[in-house]
């Protein structure tokens, strides 16, 4: 392939996770959503490259040592010596399912600078990818306004998953109005079922699918845990079943199957076909499906030998 990586923005996280229901010891991984897709990506023989800001404290050595462990390329990541990576506690709930109960960010200001980036970083990239994780902050949103702007000019593919995380916004309407503004850019849109009745004010996916249907979404994706995704693709919907698994920790589960599929475009080439994307979809069920039989977020991420397994 002519592209060189697939590239990944956003904020690196360090992830205070429970270690049972009852929430009151955590143990530390490196995290965030965006990490977790790098990572992902990189554990499945792609190519892949992360753009972020960390600082020259030990957590921040903590995180782009572990990055570079797993293979993942920091040429385009940025330091800024006072930068302090960000911290979330994630809570378990009785179905286990997770709960982001509080944030640590005490460098806010410090994002990445657009002005920084090298162009090579717009030119050899395969596959876009961002999150909503860092669009709060007036720095960060412009930086990936500018990044996105220039992924499209290039006809980089863009994958955009929303990852809400109420906590972090000011209101309801403004995390809606600045998320919505993205998707005249980008091609797949990744969705949980609650976040496109948030986003779109709508009851049911079939409404929700329809108010999308004012943007030029190539392949729309609503996750909806055990029943699987529920696709549209190039305006047509189409049910993908994932296998039963018996969930233990499903921190990460959507982060493994965004990883899944971008690793396939990056690999086996963009799809063509409804046939092709429904089988990249499956493949990140499946990935999504491992991912939560593990405890954890990046250390439940699969790899290779997993599949294989």
């Amino acid at each position: 392939m002519s592209k060189k990586f697939v590239l990944i923005y956003g904020d690196a996280f360090v992830d205070y996770i429970a270690e049972d229901q009852s929430n009151s010891r955590f143990s530390k991984f490196l995290g965030g959503a965006t990490v977790n897709v790098a990572a992902g990506v990189a554990r499945l023989g792609a190519a892949s490259s992360f753009i972020t800001v960390t600082g020259e404290n030990e957590t921040s050595e903590f995180v782009r040592n572990e990055l570079i462990s797993e293979g993942v390329d920091l040429s385009f990541s940025q330091i800024v010596p006072e930068k302090e990576v960000s911290g979330v506690y994630v809570h378990l709930l009785e179905n286990n399912e997770r709960h982001f109960e509080r944030y640590v960010d005490a460098t806010p200001d410090i994002q990445v600078d657009f002005s920084s980036i090298k162009s090579e970083a717009i030119h050899q990239t395969s596959v876009f990818h961002f999150c909503s994780g860092t669009l709060f902050h007036p720095t960060a949103l412009a930086t990936t306004r500018k990044i996105v702007e220039s992924m499209k000019k290039s006809n980089v593919l863009i994958s955009f998953d929303a990852n809400i995380r109420p906590l972090r916004w000011k209101s309801e309407e403004i995390c809606r109005e600045t998320i919505c503004s993205f998707f005249d850019f980008v091609d797949i849109l990744k969705l949980t079922e609650e976040e496109l009745f948030f986003l779109t004010k709508t009851t049911t996916i079939e409404e929700g699918v329809t108010y999308l249907q004012q943007y030029n979404i190539e392949v729309l994706l609503i996750t909806i845990g055990a029943e699987g995704t529920y696709a549209v693709i190039n305006g047509e919907a189409v049910h993908v079943p994932v296998e039963k698994v018996i969930p233990i920790d499903t921190t990460g589960a959507g982060d493994a199957f965004v990883a899944g599929i971008l690793s396939k475009i990056y690999l086996d080439g963009h799809p063509s076909t409804k046939e092709a994307w429904i089988r990249y979809i499956a493949f990140g069920n499946k990935l999504g499906g491992i991912c939560a039989t593990k405890s954890g977020a990046l250390s439940a991420m699969p790899r290779l030998i997993d599949l294989q397994q």
